[in-house]
């Protein structure tokens, strides 16, 4: 085998590619986007190695039209041929898929009956995939699920307090997401550590337009943020995260909204958004530096949320060992890396401000030194992590 592995994450108006060679060292041989499918201002990348990105602005009518432009693009360089596998970042496996699975017409199947765990997800997936068998004829297909790392949490941790019938008949229960991020900033964090992730008590932060906290021991998931869907847990850009159950009902009966209203505006109309009508945490930054009251009470409400998952996740795992950030913000953003740590000394936590503010690439350790437990970033490959359980996959 060549190692060479073609991930794709297909969403629903955009498709996600790189080729990754794994022969010993990972490499990177190409990536891509096609981005705004079936808008009328489609632009589509490609980069070759370490040869300047190409950017293309190109109308693309559907998702065939972005696989043909992958192919294109792939064919170029001769990326299209000699490929091992092919990994497919699918969001929601619910609970018949707990590891990387071999995709057939059965599992392509089962996924889309798993779409109304989430609904602007695996319809996208799916389709990807469906394109992808008839276009890589031959080549063996996995899937990869993020929510496959959490399926070691203890029924404590994965079980809601409903009627039994809802769980057995309809799979009401955590199933937690960013998996694959989770899962490779741990085994990650330990490298930087120079410890065994089996002797570590990690809680991982997944910060960006989505986001998750999981709690970690000894390398298996015990906890995570998000719940059935991906709407539960922590305030993202536009997801509320947690809320009272009894909210949904009331603004149905005083506003008037259908249940796909309610859905959609805690989808997409809630979070960052909802509370100062922006989804971009820099640009909120810079307005609650001007003093803009509501970008400072959205930053609040955010950093709030994750401290106290912070707490809850020490005291779910008896204590800690590091605190990880990674993901858009959880990288870039100093501000909300020190506004989550304020208060959290009693935990062992307390961020170097010099460290913290240093615009340094890779995991590094941005806690004082001598503190007794370490605050880390630690930049997610979830593709680098898809192409190895892909290939362990098909070499089984």
């Amino acid at each position: 085998m060549s190692g060479r592995v073609l991930v794709l994450n297909a969403g629903s108006s955009s498709l996600k590619y790189q080729c990754i060679a794994l022969d010993g060292q990972a490499r990177r041989l190409a990536v891509g986007s096609v981005e705004r499918i079936g808008e009328d201002s489609g632009r589509v990348t490609h980069q070759a190695g370490d040869a300047e990105p190409v950017v293309e602005e190109r109308v693309v009518d559907d998702h065939d039209g972005a696989f043909d432009n992958v192919i294109e693009a792939l064919h170029g360089t001769g990326l299209d041929e000699g490929l091992d596998g092919i990994g497919h970042r699918v969001v929601h496996g619910g609970e018949r898929y707990s590891e990387p699975t071999l995709i057939d017409e059965h599992v392509l199947a089962g996924i889309r009956e798993l779409a109304p765990l989430a609904p602007l997800h695996n319809p996208a997936n799916a389709l990807g995939i469906e394109i992808a068998l008839e276009v890589f004829d031959g080549v063996p297909q996995v899937a990869v699920f993020d929510t496959a790392f959490h399926r070691t949490m203890p029924a404590a941790a994965y079980r809601y307090a409903v009627p039994e019938a809802w769980y057995t008949r309809h799979g009401v229960r955590r199933y937690g997401a960013h998996g694959t991020s989770h899962a490779f900033v741990a085994s990650a964090a330990a490298k930087h550590l120079g410890r065994e992730l089996a002797e570590l008590r990690l809680v991982t932060l997944h910060l960006g337009n989505g986001a998750s906290a999981a709690a970690i021991a000894g390398g298996r998931c015990v906890d995570t943020s998000m719940g059935l869907t991906p709407l539960e847990g922590l305030v993202m850009g536009t997801r509320s995260g947690d809320l009272d159950p009894s909210v949904v009902f009331h603004v149905q009966r005083q506003a008037g909204l259908s249940p796909e209203q309610v859905e959609r505006a805690l989808n997409r109309e809630s979070g960052l958004k909802g509370l100062c009508d922006e989804n971009d945490v820099r640009q909120i930054e810079r307005r609650a530096a001007g003093g803009d009251e509501d970008a400072e009470l959205a930053l609040s409400v955010f950093c709030h949320r994750i401290r106290k998952y912070v707490g809850a996740y020490a005291a779910v795992l008896g204590g800690l060992d590091a605190l990880v950030f990674t993901a858009g913000i959880g990288e870039h953003s100093p501000v909300v890396r020190e506004r989550v740590c304020e208060g959290l000394g009693f935990l062992g936590l307390a961020v170097d401000p010099g460290a913290n503010d240093a615009k340094a690439g890779g995991a590094r350790t941005i806690s004082l030194a001598g503190s007794p437990a370490a605050v880390l970033v630690v930049p997610t490959d979830e593709e680098l992590e898809i192409a190895r359980q892909t290939l362990a996959c098909v070499q089984t």
